[in-house]
């Protein structure tokens, strides 16, 4: 994993990567002691320039001006339709495309015989988030700004994100193709009623998340639309490409895995850095490893004697006839347990035996350091994180989050800048909004501002009402603003939190000066201030999500059906 690119000859300080400050036991401190970046002297020109490369900068640039002029058009719709009833569908359905919602899910279908469609969607969701996560690394594009619009969103991590594209459509169109395809081959087995009812559900629940999307204010019109036609190209792959991935896979050579195996960890080397601490990294390497331990445990187990080779190899064995309600529950309940215990073990184990490992591996110059990842020779233990996992929760946050979803409209209300690339974007935005004010007072009617490559204004025949920045696009009252999933959780733990300081310069994008620099910078300091916080984030924790999550597939495919069948809740086969 490459470090990230100097800037000005020299390589990135620990002021310049944010590091935080650490006391004797190795962890961080919190307080204006630990905000080196606060001193204006320690400023740099411009943040994107610096630390992305000039093709990747110059991308960047050029698709600014399509998120500015997306946003008052989103904000006039918001405006138009938003009511209670719909926050509160939204903010539940939003949940049925996320990474949590296919990974809880996702081995039943293989507990319960489904081999065939559990593979198929780990293949394409795994190929969505990564490709979805590689380029809002690459291009580092915000999400639509806020304000004027409102967030509305029941995890407040997801705010930490880039835009560009929409995961949640990428996950739902590639998802729908699949089964849209799979309910037209079995056209014959539905009555017909039925089957137009489970083809319209299909469409629905595409239609519901992506403009859902949009409703919340998370996404731009632009996002949804390249994370969907990325979802229906990887769902096409997916039906071509499909049976003859399986095939090689189910080959008697193992080095066929192994090769996937590798494969996978070439992904996780060649994921661009990111400008700012975005988590897109830490979900695609969860759904790689994911790709792993299906593959190889779904190998291993179709030879062992324990699975049906019938429809497909490695079918775990199951007739929900022959076994009933109660021993399916069971065994359902039983294979989540067994997960949930295998991450909560795991992982704090795996935070003991790694650092000291990473160690020698820093010293011998044989670690592969990756921006806003802290070092192994940076601290000496790793405290407790309850916010460290965007895939899967631990147990002992379910209890809350069960409850909070009796109450989603008072949990999903966010208002403002959420993320360095969001901060940037809404200086912006505000000295456009002064220009236009100014332009107003000398007599010239300020429209709706669109711009051009060279982030210059042009006129636009769409006009919306002149309104102060924030004021008037929200016909309920907003409530108070949710940063992070502790805050929304009742969790949070503040021994994991770093105070951010204002950024460089933002002079790319925000135009002609109308304040004076003082004011800019009290502006700035202001908004930063408020952000969001990306916890710290340890370099052992990309080995740690290779093994949690390989090990979580490999119990799906593998370690429960043959324990189900050890216990009595399968369907008494043996080698």
């Amino acid at each position: 994993m490459s470090s990230p690119p100097p800037h000005n000859g020299r390589p990135l300080s620990d002021n310049d990567r944010a590091t935080p400050k650490l006391d004797h036991t190795g962890k961080e401190t919190v307080g204006k002691e630990n905000d080196p970046r606060f001193d204006a002297g320690n400023k740099h020109q411009d943040h994107y320039t610096r630390r992305l490369p000039a093709w990747r900068n110059a991308i960047r640039k050029s698709m600014i001006p399509i998120v500015r002029w997306e946003t008052p058009y989103l904000a006039y719709m918001q405006e138009k339709i938003r009511t209670p009833t719909l926050d509160s569908y939204f903010a539940y359905t939003a949940n049925l495309g996320t990474h949590t919602f296919f990974m809880i899910f996702l081995p039943i279908l293989f507990w319960c015989g489904y081999t065939s469609t559990g593979r198929a969607m780990v293949h394409v969701l795994a190929a969505g988030v990564f490709a979805s996560g590689f380029l809002k690394d690459m291009v580092c594009l915000p999400r639509p700004l806020s304000p004027p619009l409102a967030r509305i969103t029941m995890s407040g991590s997801v705010a930490l994100e880039y835009g560009f594209p929409s995961s949640h459509s990428t996950n739902a169109v590639s998802v729908v193709v699949y089964f849209v395809h799979a309910l037209r081959q079995s056209r014959d087995e539905y009555n017909p009623t039925v089957y137009l009812a489970l083809q319209g559900l299909c469409y629905f629940y595409a239609i519901s998340i992506i403009f859902g999307r949009l409703y919340c204010g998370m996404h731009g019109f632009l996002d949804v639309v390249v994370g969907s036609i990325l979802g229906a190209i990887i769902g096409i792959l997916q039906l071509m490409y499909g049976q003859s991935f399986d095939n090689y896979i189910f080959s008697t050579d193992y080095t066929h895995v192994l090769f996937i195996v590798l494969i996978m960890l070439v992904l996780v080397r060649i994921h661009p850095e990111p400008a700012d601490d975005c988590p897109c990294f830490d979900d695609t390497v969860s759904f790689l490893a994911v790709v792993i331990g299906i593959n190889a445990g779904a190998w291993h187990y179709h030879l062992s004697g324990y699975a049906w080779n019938e429809p497909v190899p490695s079918t775990t064995p199951f007739e929900f006839e022959s076994m009933g309600l109660l021993p399916t529950t069971i065994r359902i309940v039983l294979g989540v347990v067994v997960i949930f215990l295998w991450r909560a073990g795991t992982k704090p184990a795996l935070f003991k035996i790694l650092p000291p490992i990473f160690r020698f591996l820093e010293r011998a110059s044989l670690n592969l350091p990756r921006a806003f990842f802290l070092n192994a020779s940076k601290y000496t233990s790793i405290p407790t994180m309850r916010d460290d996992d965007n895939v899967i929760p631990p147990a002992s946050n379910l209890p809350n989050m069960l409850k909070n979803l009796a109450h989603p409209r008072k949990r999903s209300v966010s208002v403002g800048p959420q993320s360095a690339a969001d901060a940037y974007e809404t200086l912006a935005y505000r000295n456009r909004r002064r220009r236009e004010s100014i332009n107003s007072a000398d007599g010239i009617v300020p429209e709706v501002a669109q711009f051009d490559h060279n982030n210059k204004t042009l006129s636009s025949s769409a006009k919306l009402e002149e309104k102060p920045l924030g004021v008037g696009f929200l016909p309920t009252p907003i409530a108070s603003r949710v940063h992070s999933h502790e805050q929304m959780m009742g969790t949070g733990d503040s021994t994991t939190r770093l105070v951010l300081t204002p950024p460089d310069s933002d002079a790319d994008f925000a135009g002609e000066a109308v304040q004076t620099p003082a004011e800019a910078e009290n502006e700035k300091r202001e908004i930063f201030r408020k952000l969001m916080i990306p916890r710290v984030r340890y370099d052992v924790e990309v080995v740690t999500k290779l093994i949690v999550y390989a090990g979580i597939a490999w119990l799906a495919v593998e370690g429960n059906p043959i324990l189900f069948e050890l216990v009595g809740l399968g369907m008494g086969v043996r080698p």
